[in-house]
């Protein structure tokens, strides 16, 4: 184990932990060489396991032989693990730790959208929304509901956001995901039917037969504020409405994805 004790803020090894944004990180410039963060133990493990690529690791020296033990394990000779008392790394991040563990980890390749699909039957289009938690909430209902693979647009959330990876439990590393360029035109000729969730008056009840009996099927979600672009909606095969009661028009976005991903996932 590659051991650094950190004292103070001055130490640059910790610089991506404590002083980096979201965009820093990510580095559009040179995608290569970005980094995501991964908070708590368990995500960490799922993110691993996932095959992704640690970098440094931030830990409470208490978890170095305690709940991130096998963590550490892993990290190998050429990994630094950073580690402090509670109230140093607390001050150095700014808030305590979540499960006392921050991991960071070497971005992947984007994927084409070709091979995410390859095989897949139902997959959902996030069209927009930029909301961390609602993000990674969606990604988590993906995850346990039948949802074989996540397109978003570019205007959408970045699913390695730290607040969204920390929502969706990891959840982000277990479906396969890519941006979507080209619109619904590029998931036609990936043989999906599209099924844009919007108010609209010529739409149809989520639990119609037609939707169930599609071979593939892309569920199209958008912001709560907006919806979905009215061009979207337009091109889309079918407009789709949750039905609902006591006057209630809409539910938040990943609420209403769960509904859809449950309806529209099964087999």
């Amino acid at each position: 184990m590659k051991r650094v004790e950190i004292a103070s803020l001055d130490d640059e090894g910790v610089r991506l932990f404590s002083r980096l944004t979201e965009s820093q990180l990510r580095n559009r410039l040179e995608p290569q060489k970005g980094i995501f963060i991964v908070e708590s133990p368990k995500v960490i493990r799922v993110a691993l396991a996932a095959g992704c690529l640690p970098v440094a690791l931030l830990c409470e020296e208490r978890h170095l032989q305690g709940d991130a033990a096998d963590i550490v394990a892993l990290m190998g000779d050429d990994v630094p693990v950073y580690t402090g008392r509670r109230e140093v790394l607390a001050s150095l991040t700014g808030y305590v730790l979540t499960r006392g563990v921050l991991c960071a980890m070497k971005r992947p390749e984007e994927q084409p959208i070709e091979a995410v699909c390859q095989g897949a039957r139902r997959i959902v289009v996030i069209d927009g929304v930029v909301d961390t938690t609602n993000i990674g909430a969606i990604f988590r209902s993906a995850a346990a509901l039948g949802i074989d693979a996540v397109l978003l647009t570019r205007n959408a959330c970045d699913p390695l956001n730290r607040r969204a990876v920390r929502v969706s439990m990891g959840s982000v590393f277990l479906v396969p995901w890519a941006w979507l360029d080209g619109g619904l035109e590029a998931l036609r000729q990936q043989g999906f039917t599209t099924a844009a969730m919007a108010l609209s008056a010529d739409s149809i009840a989520l639990d119609d037969q037609r939707l169930r009996q599609a071979q593939r099927l892309a569920i199209i979600m958008g912001t709560e504020g907006d919806g979905l672009p009215q061009k979207t909606i337009a091109d889309a095969d079918y407009v789709v409405r949750i039905p609902m009661k006591h006057g209630v028009d809409s539910l938040n976005v990943a609420a209403a994805a769960a509904v859809a991903f449950w309806e529209l996932g099964k087999r």
